[in-house]
């Protein structure tokens, strides 16, 4: 059984902790004043040329038929069950039924994942108009609530008759998850508790039909993330059973006789089919076996992390060494054999899953951003069990490549997919490519993307900072520019932090002590606290725990950390962190310097695509060439490996203005990408490019004759600044 402890090492609450530095401050601001309405838009079908969402037109639909049914009473007759497809799209596009579901099984999840991003948004930004906005939409939802608790317009609007029989492909646990993280934001921003109550009522309903007992369902979630909402419902509320609902899902997932299975059979019993068991495929959905019994990373990768993350925060409630066993062995499956070095998972767009051990193609790669941010919710609890800096290595690159690489630098295009190499002629010829794609778009119809990269962006220092255990010491585990308050040993500390990451590693920490004025509270509750501070303690005894980056050389880069003018400060190196314990003074300052050298790497030779070729990763940053800057072709063009190992120096570091921008494709804008301007770090390598030895010829085979080598620079950007210039060729591996 679960229990929710007293406390746990758990992220600093979101209004203790501000991002101030140009990087992810401009990232927020992208988001709050782009993404946010323009998804607001999006959910109300209102951008031209994008695909519909259907969202709040369905949540309406539901709202106004619990309208009806509450005129009409007992003569209501409610809608008998009608399967109308995976996604069901109107017959007349311009001219919707307004009492029909529309869109994917999941589309209610538009809208809990932009209410999420508008509560982090409002957390540190009080606006009145978006707040209203939100309350108004948020009237809408809860009024689509059914009385019992259920909240999914999928099966109130087409028939409640059916409802929980296709837990495997239809999504309704998968939707509670988001609507449930959403309320939580939106109350711990506002306050506002009246969706927080829906999420309850639903949990509740969930509680009262799922579990062991006899009569009770003995199913689970078919696309993970309910696991990490419960956990997180439990520690809000205080509410024990939606703990063991979590602990529940994570254990019985995958147990004998498999529950999606007994599903597909009892359905083609109705349906008057064949079960046919060779066309199953339960890993896909984790579903094939116990977590205490699964050794590789399987299925779709972002219910594949969703649940790792899930199955973390159970183990971390519970203190079951096993199933914290479990995850780390599914971590180790993940990066030593299956992570791209951008950080993104899921190899295939078969399944939007993940491939054998150490099959990592560059042209075909799906990297979904959805599945690089599921990989950082995974990292981060792990990191709540067991600080070590191999996990808050692997969250930082894939925050700051994949995640960021699926947004344009004017916040207005995405990318679902995240390939390290593109053809553009190939992305438009071959079928094979059809999912990637050489510009961002407007928007999805499965619209899960856009709106992941706003709520994790808006929150993104929630990932820099844990307390531990002994509620002494606080972890730094990103290095962000910003402001962190904690209570530690019993006093209030505030850090601010002062760099310029990801292209510098120098910084400094100073630490302060009394009570800090979060944005958005009252004049009163300020005042309360300035008054307060008068008697604010001189000194205080605690430990602050610094990651050492494996880009700066792992543990070795302690010495690049000092705490100003102060020896007594004693210094442990333990799991890839300093951990510096004391007597802090008020305005005492930790300086760092971490060495940021590039790094030229090369894959595991069992990663085939990548046999002689190599990539270039500085700080957290990987880098790729565009043809923008290095012509097309860009197979010809190789890294001069032999003159960067002999002299590591030739490889010179640009501080740049890089200068975004690019026309629209067609009518529609697809490509456009707003002037911006971005301070940026870019490399120029020495390189050759291969030129045709002997008389030009135009056979497609001939006599081999050794190529020859023109000198040349290669320019290298970093990864997530990518197709903001217009459609070109890109590559992240060069040919050695």
């Amino acid at each position: 059984m679960t229990t929710i402890p007293n406390h746990t090492s758990h992220p600093i609450a979101l209004k203790d902790a501000t991002v101030t530095d140009q990087f992810w401050a401009s990232r927020q601001e992208l988001v709050r004043t782009q993404v946010i309405p323009y998804q607001w838009d999006a959910l109300n079908d209102n951008v031209p040329g994008a695909a519909p969402s259907y969202c709040m037109h369905n949540f309406k639909a539901a709202a106004a038929q619990n309208a009806e049914h509450r005129k009409e009473g007992k003569a209501f007759v409610p809608p008998k069950y009608t399967f109308r497809g995976f996604e069901a799209l109107p017959d007349d596009p311009k001219h919707p039924d307004p009492d029909k579901f529309y869109g994917f099984v999941f589309q209610d999840t538009d809208f809990s994942k932009w209410i999420e991003a508008v509560g982090y948004s409002l957390t540190h930004h009080p606006d009145a108009e978006l707040e209203a906005t939100a309350d108004a939409a948020i009237d809408i939802v809860c009024a689509a609530q059914l009385d019992n608790g259920y909240l999914d317009t999928y099966y109130i609007l087409n028939g409640m008759d059916r409802h929980f029989t296709n837990l495997k492909d239809h999504h309704e646990l998968y939707c509670f998850g988001h609507l449930t993280e959403g309320a939580i934001a939106y109350y711990q921003a506002t306050g506002k508790r009246k969706l927080l109550d829906a999420a309850c009522r639903f949990a509740d309903y969930i509680d009262s039909r799922f579990g062991t007992a006899t009569g009770k369902l003995h199913g689970y979630p078919g696309h993970e993330i309910a696991e990490m909402a419960l956990v997180k419902l439990a520690e809000t509320t205080g509410e024990q059973r939606y703990a063991d609902l979590a602990e529940y899902f994570v254990r019985q997932r995958g147990q004998q006789p498999l529950y999606f299975e007994l599903e597909d059979r009892r359905r083609a019993q109705e349906d008057g089919r064949n079960y046919e068991p060779r066309e199953q495929n339960y890993a896909y959905y984790q579903a094939d076996k116990p977590i205490m019994e699964q050794k590789e990373a399987l299925g779709h990768a972002v219910r594949a992390a969703y649940f790792y993350a899930g199955a973390a925060d159970v183990a971390r409630l519970t203190g079951d060494p096993d199933l914290l066993a479990s995850c780390e062995r599914l971590w180790r499956n993940i990066v030593d054999r299956k992570l791209y070095i951008t950080g993104g998972i899921g190899a295939t767009h078969m399944g939007e899953s993940f491939s054998f051990d150490y099959d990592l193609p560059n042209d075909t790669a799906y990297s979904e951003s959805c599945a690089a941010i599921a990989l950082a919710f995974f990292a981060r609890r792990m990191l709540e069990i067991q600080p070590k800096s191999e996990y808050a290595d692997v969250m930082e690159s894939a925050l700051y490549n994949t995640t960021l690489a699926g947004m344009a630098l004017d916040g207005k295009s995405f990318f679902y997919v995240n390939p390290l190499e593109v053809v553009p002629e190939a992305c438009h010829r071959d079928e094979r490519k059809a999912h990637v794609k050489p510009v961002r778009q407007k928007w999805f119809g499965c619209a899960c993307c856009p709106p992941n990269i706003a709520r994790i962006v808006e929150d993104v220092q929630q990932y820099a900072y844990t307390i531990g255990d002994d509620a002494a010491t606080l972890y730094v585990h990103l290095y962000m520019g910003g402001a962190v308050h904690a209570r530690l040993s019993g006093a209030d500390v505030n850090l601010d932090v002062d760099c310029d990451m990801p292209w510098s590693g120098k910084g400094s920490v100073t630490v302060n002590f009394g009570a800090v004025h979060v944005s958005g509270e009252s004049a009163e509750t300020a005042e309360s606290k300035k008054s307060k501070e008068s008697g604010k303690s001189e000194d205080a005894t605690f430990t602050i725990a610094l990651r050492l980056p494996a880009w700066a050389g792992g543990e070795t880069a302690s010495d690049a950390i000092a705490v100003r003018g102060r020896f007594d400060i004693a210094r442990t190196v333990r799991d890839g962190y300093l951990y510096l314990t004391g007597a802090w003074h008020d305005g005492d300052v930790i300086d760092f310097d971490f060495p940021m050298p590039v790094h030229m790497v090369a894959a595991n030779p069992l990663v085939r695509e990548d046999a002689g070729k190599v990539a270039f990763v500085r700080g957290p940053l990987a880098y790729c060439a565009e043809g923008v800057d290095n012509g097309e072709n860009l197979h010809l063009l190789h890294a001069d490996t032999a003159r960067i190992a002999a002299d590591p120096s030739c490889v010179s570091v640009d501080h740049i203005v890089f200068h975004a921008g690019a026309a629209g494709q067609d009518e529609k804008g697809l490509g456009e990408v707003d002037a911006v301007d971005m301070p940026m770090t870019t490399l120029t390598i020495p390189a050759w490019r291969e030129m045709e030895s002997g008389a030009p010829t135009s056979a497609l085979y001939h006599d081999w004759r050794p190529v020859e080598r023109k000198a040349t620079k290669a320019t290298l950007i970093p990864y997530f600044a990518w197709a903001n210039r217009g459609e070109t060729e890109m590559t992240v591996f060069l040919r050695g």
